[in-house]
């Protein structure tokens, strides 16, 4: 296992040696998360305040057939203004957010009792229309809600008939499980940096040799080829593992800083939540550095490795991308796939659960049965000749 050693030796220090593939590989990750997650959460904060707490401003088509609901409004804080010509067409060009309409046979349904119509005209689809649209619906519901209250106690009738059934909250969640909300794209970004972490040098370490013509030289020494390989592989996962550390370390630092006690959310992340998710993270991080020597190792050139890279920056993204828009109970079976059980077991240290035992050693097995599996085909490489001197 000497040859082992001397060639990771080698390549860590050739690496370390080389700051700006050094930064890129391990320091980037660490710095540039964070700082993107900090600023896209106060950014997005900012921005629903403001909307939140700007003057609400909303033109009223038809603002004589309902003198009485204008007023509330008004009263309300809302500023009516004119009515443009075509209302659909001032919002589908976002002349404005929001337009009130309200029909000619609106008095006539209010004198008769029936349900008295007011239109909302908004589109859903742009995201800036959302806050001022639930205002608006927020202020029609709640002069509604008063009329109709008023109209059961002038009948004699008490308003709580209407409710037949109260609904009171039993809230479970803690401060800390709440975090996960918040901390949705931390499994992304997780395993982004397990194969991000060591890219450089997996593809440096055997594409980079090709074309330098350095690699038939280290193959000359009376070392197993194998050996040579395992030892690339395991600097390019003790590179990713570190830059997955410093992001988990990043981040602990960096959540105290978002202003989410308001809210009551707690995203800090503590010794033993880093310590489980790196327990689970870590056989990712040896599938990856595998997957990414064997792919180098294939290509001829830099250029082409480099284009394998982003077919591979796919798979991690897949299962993180299916929780984002369809969250699933982790249940047993679902540890046996790889990467998909790491996402569900970094959710589970977030929110601070206990973790069971049989789920951390099927989470951990099936994925390092897979990455060493990897790891013996890539030791295989560098016995065929067409691949070392594929140039």
């Amino acid at each position: 296992m000497r040859g082992i050693s001397t060639v990771y030796k080698k390549e860590v220090r050739e690496n370390l040696r080389d700051r700006r593939s050094l930064f890129n590989s391990v320091l980037l990750g660490p710095i540039l998360f964070p700082i993107l997650f900090i600023g896209l959460a106060y950014f997005a904060g900012s921005k629903q305040q403001e909307s939140a707490e700007k003057v609400l401003e909303v033109p009223v088509v038809g603002a004589e057939h309902a003198p009485n609901l204008v007023m509330f409004l008004k009263q309300q804080g809302m500023v009516v203004q004119s009515a443009p010509e075509d209302p659909e067409a001032a919002v589908k060009t976002q002349q404005v957010q929001v337009i009130i309409r309200i029909p000619e046979q609106f008095g006539e349904q209010w004198r008769n009792g029936e349900p008295a119509v007011v239109e909302v005209i908004a589109d859903p689809s742009r995201r800036e229309s959302n806050i001022p649209m639930q205002r608006v619906k927020g202020l029609l519901h709640a002069y509604g809600a008063q009329i109709g209250q008023l109209r059961l106690q002038l009948r004699g009738v008490s308003p709580t008939i209407r409710s037949a059934v109260m609904i009171k909250d039993v809230d479970l969640s803690t401060p800390q499980s709440r975090g996960m909300l918040v901390m949705i794209m931390l499994p992304y970004v997780l395993m982004i940096t397990a194969f991000t972490g060591g890219m450089h040098l997996a593809i440096d370490t055997t594409a980079g040799e090709k074309e330098r013509k350095s690699l038939e030289p280290l193959l000359i020494n009376p070392v197993p080829r194998w050996q040579i390989m395992l030892g690339k592989m395991l600097a390019t996962a003790t590179y990713a593992f570190t830059s997955l550390f410093l992001t988990l370390l990043a981040f602990r630092f960096a959540f105290p800083l978002l202003p989410t006690g308001a809210i009551g959310v707690d995203l800090e992340l503590g010794a033993e939540a880093i310590g489980g998710i790196l327990l689970a993270v870590a056989p990712v991080v040896i599938l990856a550095a595998a997957m990414l020597t064997t792919l180098a190792a294939l290509a001829k050139s830099l250029r082409e490795a480099q284009s394998y890279m982003g077919l591979v920056f796919m798979i991690p993204m897949i299962p993180s991308l299916i929780f984002m828009v369809n969250p699933m109970k982790p249940e047993t079976w679902m540890m046996a796939i790889p990467m998909f059980s790491q996402n569900l077991l970094i959710g589970e240290f977030v929110r601070g659960e206990s973790v069971s035992t049989l789920w951390l050693v099927m989470s951990i097995g099936s994925t390092l049965l897979i990455g060493l599996a990897f790891a013996a085909v890539a030791a295989t490489l560098f016995n065929r000749p067409r691949i070392v001197f594929a140039n």
